[in-house]
Formats: C-alpha cells, sequence, structure tokens
C-alpha cells in the first residue's frame, strides 16, 4: 500500500480485499484487525483510522459488519487462491489439522477447483445440500453426483474415490484385530470391515466370514444377494467356502435395509439350519450379526443367546 491517501471507495476494496477489520478497544480506541501479517505497519494502520473517520463503537460495528458481507460475497464469487491465505482450505488445513475443519473445506480440498462464479468451497455446500451428508454422497451414484452443475465426471470419481479411501482404512484397522473370541470382538471387526459397506445397501447381501483354529479372520465369501426383505442362502454353499478354506469357525453377517436389527423368524430358522450343516463337517458358527442403519446398529445372535458355542 502507498503511502497516499486513498479514495474512500479504494480504501473500502483495499479493506475487504485483505479482509481489514475496525475494531473497538475497551479503552475506547479505534484499530485495526487485518489477517495478513505483516501486511500494515502501525503507523499505516492508524493513517488508515484516521481515514475511515470513525469514533464510537457503533460506527465501527457497521462498518465490520459492512466489510464482512462483502467479504462472503467476494469468497462466493472469486477463486479460492485469490483469497486471504488463512481462509485457503489447503492452508488452514496445513495450519489447523484435518481433523479441524468443516467438512465443506474438506470437500474443497477435494474437488480443488469450483466453476464460473463459484468457489470450490461453495460447490461443496452446494453437493452436501444436495446429498445431506458424506453418506448420503456415498450412497448416491456417480451419474447422479456429476448431474451437479460444477462437478461433472471427473469430480465424481475424485469423490467416490476419497469416500473408498476411509472405508479402507477402517479394513486395515480391523485386519490388525488377531482374535474374535466374544461377541463385543466380532461387532467391533464388522463394524469396521463390512458395516460401511453394508449400512445403505437397498437389498440384503449375506456374507460369510471364515476363521482359524484360533479365531482369527482369514477370509470371507459373499454367498448371495437378496431382495430388500431376504437373501436366498443355500447352507452348502457356506459347507464349501469354509472346507475350501480348512476354516475352523465361520461368522455370518447381512443387513437389514429397513434398519431394524431384530431377526426375523426366518433369519433364526437360516441361522439354525446353517449351524446344523457346519456342525456335520466340524465347522463352528461363532455368531449372526445383523447390520442396520446407523453406526452401532448391530444385532448379535451369541449375544442374545441365540448361538451356544
Amino acid at each position: 500500500m502507498s503511502d497516499e491517501i486513498l479514495p474512500a471507495k479504494e480504501l473500502l476494496d483495499f479493506m475487504v480485499a485483505n479482509a481489514i477489520y475496525p475494531m473497538y478497544s475497551k479503552k475506547g480506541k479505534v484499530y485495526l484487525r487485518c489477517s495478513k501479517k505483516g501486511l500494515l505497519t502501525e503507523e499505516r494502520a492508524n493513517d488508515i483510522v484516521l481515514q475511515l473517520n470513525i469514533n464510537t463503537a457503533d460506527e465501527c460495528e457497521k462498518l465490520r459488519g459492512k466489510i464482512k458481507r462483502m467479504v462472503a460475497e467476494r469468497k462466493s464469487t472469486r477463486p479460492i487462491k485469490e483469497w486471504v491465505k488463512e481462509e485457503r482450505p489447503r492452508e488452514m488445513l496445513v495450519q489447523l489439522g484435518a481433523e479441524n475443519l468443516p467438512l465443506a473445506k474438506l470437500l474443497a480440498i477435494i474437488l480443488r477447483t469450483g466453476k464460473e462464479g463459484m468457489s470450490a468451497e461453495e460447490l461443496a455446500r452446494t453437493l452436501l445440500n444436495r446429498f445431506g451428508s458424506l453418506r448420503g454422497i456415498d450412497s448416491a451414484p456417480i451419474s447422479e453426483i456429476s448431474k451437479i452443475d460444477g462437478i461433472g465426471l471427473a469430480k465424481a470419481v475424485q469423490i467416490k474415490a476419497a469416500l473408498e479411501l476411509g472405508k479402507r482404512f477402517f479394513k486395515e484397522k480391523a485386519e490388525t484385530k488377531k482374535k474374535l473370541n466374544k461377541p463385543d470382538d466380532v461387532i467391533g471387526y464388522v463394524s469396521e470391515y463390512y458395516a460401511p459397506y453394508l449400512r445403505d445397501k437397498q437389498k440384503e447381501v449375506f456374507i460369510v466370514i471364515l476363521l482359524d483354529i484360533k479365531n482369527k479372520p482369514i477370509g470371507n465369501v459373499e454367498i448371495s444377494k437378496g431382495s430388500v426383505n431376504a437373501t436366498v442362502v443355500d447352507p452348502k454353499e457356506i459347507v464349501k467356502a469354509a472346507s475350501l478354506k480348512s476354516a475352523s469357525s465361520v461368522i455370518l453377517v447381512h443387513n437389514h435395509p429397513s434398519g431394524e436389527t431384530t431377526p426375523s423368524s426366518e433369519d433364526v430358522e437360516l441361522t439354525s439350519r446353517i449351524s446344523y450343516a457346519c456342525d456335520l463337517v466340524g465347522v463352528n458358527v461363532l455368531d449372526h450379526i445383523i447390520v442396520g442403519k446407523n453406526q452401532g446398529d448391530f444385532y448379535s445372535f451369541a449375544r442374545e443367546g441365540l448361538i451356544f458355542n
């Protein structure tokens, strides 16, 4: 900024561009708060305060409110690279840590760019408003996400890849578990390894986890996909899968698209038939887990006393 006095409009534009806000101290003094360190010397800040010609707390608050509104309008129509550094998502992540960033800023980093007249962060908010949550975005097909103006196929694929990385992270955590001896062990494993994929399925999916003699997972097999209400499961397929892997025991897992985890009479009867078939070949059924809609929505047959080991 030069030493010459700026006209009123240029001064206001300068303050908006650099997010400079007039503040009123407890001692009755007007001063400036600037997001860019080193931009203003004390002398230059005092010169600007004189140019502003504001002397009361009310005058200070009104001008600050006006500048904030103009900064917000500027952000919504300018690319992120032109924002003040401290408000850019990437710089904020480096400075504050990813865990402290709002969801829209995290999505903006993944999107990288917006569209004409809309920043990446505004585009991220549009995406969240359209689908309601990350879970809603994850459930939506790529074709639906890419219909949003400014997203397109490339950005939709980027989003899906990022969400899948999150699921894979939880799967890696689950794979470090050594043994699944108790119902809580089983529920914890299913919660991390399978639930992110099963919670929002529109049809029932039936999976069998295969375990070795120490109750450590050695594989899994998707036995069937069914309708909204049921799957068709042949106990012989489960026995075959266990035999091929030389599994000593199995855990049954399936989802209820309705979200209700209470087993149906068909679920109980099927579990009994599978247990009987597995017992004939020396394979133990440790548990049967029903996955619901939300985190923590699980039903364990073993915990409820419907399976005895």
